[in-house]
């Protein structure tokens, strides 16, 4: 199942997805369950907004995934590694990636990311993904001068529009299959699966759990494959995850 956060004659409201149209909820179903107004809405009359706004915390993990099957026969796995990102990073699908004034070398990389769907603390692998509500498409922004500037990925990590989600959450979405494509203008930067992650969703949310209660709506970025990009004003930035759906952002100048 797709679920949609989205505008519409000056209301935000949440939906189904069923071919182009749009079933809409009463309610955040995350919350307030699957309950229908009898109301459809044709998909091109609609904004599709950020499918979640995280209201605790986005978790990113780093250098998750194997450079290749060699690095991955040759070299343990170690314990999974991460930052946190504020959750007023986040815009949604056709919002603009703004580059902010003290940086002047901005990296995105396109990532899957998992939507939690319920209060998690100290969670068994066995059970972790019991907690995931679902997954959506997401870029994870970076400014690199500022990273390596301060020797740190806070601030490098956190201005607003440097967490772009969307286009939908998929309920049903099978991470085995991951594939993942970036690109740039329409030129691939990126691509990847799913074969060569250190870390199974399982592993990531259960180590994760033990470090922090992970909350309802929290977002978990599973890590990019590959190189990031730099991108400059004027660019047009595409991640597209098949199964779930395409996650396109202009990129502008503050």
């Amino acid at each position: 199942m797709k679920i949609a956060r989205f505008s519409h004659e000056g209301l935000i409201s949440f939906g189904i997805i069923d071919d182009d149209e749009i079933v809409v909820l009463k309610g955040d179903p995350m919350f307030a369950g699957f309950d229908p107004t009898g109301q459809r809405e044709a998909l091109r009359d609609v904004k599709l907004l950020a499918p979640v706004i995280p209201r605790s915390k986005i978790v990113g993990m780093a250098w998750s995934f194997f450079a290749d099957a060699a690095e991955q026969s040759a070299v343990a796995p170690g314990e999974p590694r991460f930052f946190l990102k504020p959750n007023t990073c986040v815009v949604g699908p056709g919002d603009s990636i703004t580059l902010p004034a003290p940086s002047h070398d901005v990296h995105v990389e396109g990532e899957l990311a998992i939507v939690i769907g319920k209060i998690t603390r100290n969670v068994s692998v066995a059970d972790a993904e019991d907690s995931i509500w679902g997954y959506t498409v997401a870029n994870d922004v970076t400014a690199r001068d500022l990273q390596e500037r301060d020797g740190h990925l806070t601030r490098a990590k956190s201005f607003d529009s440097f967490c772009p989600l969307g286009p939908v959450i998929d309920t049903e979405y099978d991470w085995t299959g991951l594939t993942i494509e970036s690109r740039i203008n329409g030129e691939v930067f990126q691509t990847g699966t799913a074969t060569l992650l250190k870390h199974t969703v399982a592993e990531m949310i259960s180590f994760l759990s033990g470090v922090f209660t992970l909350l309802p709506g929290d977002v978990i970025l599973t890590g990019a494959p590959g190189r990031s990009a730099s991108v400059v004003d004027g660019d047009a930035v595409q991640v597209e995850i098949a199964g779930i759906g395409v996650l396109a952002n202009p990129v502008r100048r503050a």
